[in-house]
């Protein structure tokens, strides 16, 4: 199935930034105006682009990396894609990726991806990344760190002058053995940030939401600008307890943004 682009969008493309932009017509048109889901929807198709037969590819976790992994299953079926081996960043993805009939195997197999398709939860100006809201940040670092080209799809919602700049989870996977401890030494880590450490339950029943490695999750929400995002990294994950966190930074090789003017590929 073809993507369903807006009307009169015309697309040109540069060597690293692509713009599709919206043209006016003589005669005034009323505004097309997207969902969400369709921006997903579009930058997601657009990555798909970027799949070749024969790779092997990180299939990400999230609302907007279910479009992708959805188009992939579709080209495979269609007889487009052919050889494709997928490895799948969470349980969920992993059904989803076996539904739609797309051969699975996993980093033990294939310790070097070609290339990963995935959501994020920001995005900043230098292309780093905040990941983890779906709860999968710890498999999606494996895997997305693994590959050759990391392909990161977003609507432009998600676009942060610094991380953390949404007012938003940046997450941390803990293990569950005295989480408080953990969570308050997190906090305080940040206290220069006016960081709140909250740990991720589920609904009304106030249980711990159990990730797919069997661990908690904290999430640090920030009123200032943390700073040096590498001597953050360092220091969480310094802190006995921790797992891994929400940062992915100079990861991403391609950020795809689907905003209301169209499409923009911003490449490292």
């Amino acid at each position: 199935m073809a993507i369903a682009f807006p009307p009169r969008i015309v697309c040109s493309e540069k060597s690293t930034i692509e713009k599709a932009v919206m043209v006016s017509p003589s005669s005034p048109v009323p505004p097309v105006i997207l969902t969400q889901d369709e921006l997903k929807k579009i930058a997601a198709y657009k990555a798909v682009e970027y799949v070749e037969s024969g790779m092997v590819l990180g299939l990400g976790t999230g609302s907007t990396a279910w479009f992708a992994v959805n188009r992939i299953g579709e080209l495979l079926q269609q007889g487009k894609l052919k050889n494709i081996v997928g490895i799948p960043t969470s349980k969920k993805t992993h059904e989803q990726a076996l539904s739609l009939g797309i051969p699975l195997s996993d980093l033990d197999k294939h310790p070097v991806l070609d290339l990963a398709i995935d959501g994020a939860d920001e995005v900043d100006p230098y292309l780093n990344l905040v990941k983890g809201r779906g709860g999968s940040l710890l498999r999606e670092k494996m895997v997305e760190g693994a590959c050759r080209k990391f392909v990161v799809i977003v609507d432009e919602s998600k676009l942060v002058d610094h991380l953390g700049g949404s007012g938003l989870a940046m997450p941390v996977e803990i293990v569950p053995f005295c989480w408080k401890f953990t969570a308050y030494r997190l906090q305080r880590l940040f206290e220069y940030a006016g960081c709140v450490a909250k740990l991720r339950t589920c609904g009304e029943n106030g249980e711990p939401v159990v990730t797919d490695n069997a661990n908690y999750i904290v999430d640090l929400y920030f009123k200032k600008d943390i700073g040096d995002l590498k001597v953050a990294s360092d220091s969480i994950l310094r802190l006995a307890g921790v797992v891994e966190h929400g940062m992915f930074l100079d990861m991403a090789t391609t950020v795809i943004i689907a905003g209301e003017l169209g499409v923009t590929v911003k490449n490292k």
